[in-house]
């Protein structure tokens, strides 16, 4: 069959008008503002917005959204918008990707810029490692060390590449550090001996140098004064560093002197049969009170009528061991209250006056513990007692083995414008044989005789330790 032209054209026609119904009828309504979108883990999703407009009509508010977005997990998420328009159903669909675009983070420990001593490897502060998505990344961290830096990456599962660099400097510019052994400030008395306790130096690169510390100065124990002893060390780098002790040579230190013309009887490390007895005599038969710093040897009877009798019992020690009782502070404490114990339990009184073994000047502890009379004489005060050392001695303890011996050592110590606290030991035979004549001369040349009580002023020592 042969079609006229015009038989074609109106075909065409036709057919074009048919296609234009199609295309109108079947063309998607549904608009999205954009179609994919790419959103940060843990970034909230917000509509972008779209709209169904079609035969001139709005039928934005008839479409429907099916599909959600887990923002809190990475991965693909479709959205499809649907509407139905005049029984024909349209879908649009919108893909929302959750991606981790964030650098994991390396947190160093320490300085960024290190000196590191020139002798030495740096050693590694290390770090941390957070990252927004995965967990556990310090394992995962390469540490490549180049000459002058540390340069740390790590990956987190999306590929994200964390970076951090520490540059190292190889150089030391910090001075070594010298510690004292023993005080800053020392007091000796004069023709005493001075023993040097040298000092302690450390280094942040050379570690201990004590044996390059040099020590320039002296000390002249025959003459009063006041003495600087000048302590330097230099490291490896030639920083060098310095401190510096003063050394004051000086008679008897006493502080706080009391009431002048007043003699103070003490006698330590009793009490024993056969000297304190008769002493307690003595002071009975005389008028005289005195004071006895006890240790925990001895009859329990003499203590008690020490007390009972009116006399001061104060505390010494309940050991007299130097190296059990300035062991530690704690030791000296655990010593000094067994025998506080002991008067207790005797007497029923607290006693709280004490007399350190040795006194409080003594040097033999730095033996055992460096600085720890330092440390009693403020701690002890702290707790509430007093202590007690003297400005007279008689000897007993030492040279002196006879009566006469220490009665001329007390008279000429004596002296009118102060308190002369007396320094004896009840256990010496020649010290009970010397009591009554030293009392005698105190009486008729004018003084007074005393006990310690806690109102009592303080005699003290230079401190040496």
């Amino acid at each position: 069959m042969k079609f006229s032209k015009k038989e074609i054209i109106i075909g065409i026609s036709i057919i074009l008008f048919i296609s234009l119904i199609l295309i109108i009828v079947l063309l998607n309504p549904i608009k999205l503002k954009k179609d994919n979108i790419k959103l940060n883990y843990k970034t909230s999703y917000k509509e972008p917005g779209f709209e169904a407009k079609k035969y001139f009509q709005d039928y934005t508010k008839d479409v429907k959204v099916e599909g959600k977005v887990n923002p809190k997990k990475i991965g693909k998420y479709k959205l499809t918008y649907i509407v139905k328009i005049l029984g024909i159903t349209y879908k649009k669909v919108r893909i929302v990707e959750v991606v981790d675009d964030e650098k994991p983070k390396i947190i160093l420990k320490g300085d960024k810029n290190t000196n590191v001593c020139p002798n030495k490897e740096y050693e590694e502060e290390g770090y941390t490692v957070t990252d927004n998505y995965d967990k556990n990344l310090k394992d995962k961290v390469k540490i490549k060390k180049e000459k002058d830096k540390i340069v740390y990456t790590v990956k987190d599962s999306a590929g994200n590449l964390g970076k951090a660099t520490r540059y190292l400097t190889y150089q030391d510019k910090d001075k070594p550090e010298i510690t004292l052994n023993g005080n800053s400030t020392m007091t000796i008395i004069v023709g005493n001996k001075y023993n040097e306790l040298s000092a302690k130096a450390t280094d942040k690169c050379d570690g201990d140098i004590s044996n390059e510390i040099n020590i320039s100065g002296t000390v002249n124990t025959e003459k009063t004064g006041t003495y600087e002893l000048i302590y330097k060390v230099k490291d490896k780098s030639g920083n060098e560093a310095e401190t510096k002790r003063t050394v004051v040579v000086k008679q008897v230190s006493v502080y706080n002197d009391g009431r002048p013309g007043t003699i103070y009887l003490t006698f330590d490390d009793g009490p024993k049969d056969g000297t304190t007895n008769v002493i307690l005599d003595v002071l009975k038969e005389e008028g005289v009170k005195a004071t006895f710093f006890v240790t925990n040897h001895g009859p329990d009877y003499l203590i008690k009528r020490e007390y009972n009798e009116g006399h001061t019992v104060a505390l010494h020690t309940a050991t007299h061991n130097y190296a059990t009782v300035y062991a530690s502070d704690q030791a000296y404490y655990n010593d000094l209250y067994s025998v506080q114990d002991r008067v207790k339990r005797l007497t029923g009184y607290t006693s709280t006056i004490i007399r350190f073994p040795g006194g409080s000047s003594n040097t033999v502890s730095r033996k055992y513990s460096p600085g720890i009379m330092t440390r009693l004489t403020q701690s002890v005060l702290d707790k509430g007692f007093k202590y007690y050392d003297w400005n007279i001695s008689s000897g007993d303890a030492g040279g002196t083995t006879t009566s006469s011996g220490v009665y001329n050592n007390v008279i000429r110590g004596l002296r009118k414008d102060r308190a002369n606290m007396v320094l004896m030991h009840d256990i010496k035979t020649y010290t009970r044989d010397a009591i009554r004549n030293i009392i005698r001369y105190g009486k008729q040349a004018g003084y007074t005789f005393e006990r310690i009580t806690m109102n009592t002023a303080m005699i003290r020592q230079g401190v040496n330790n």
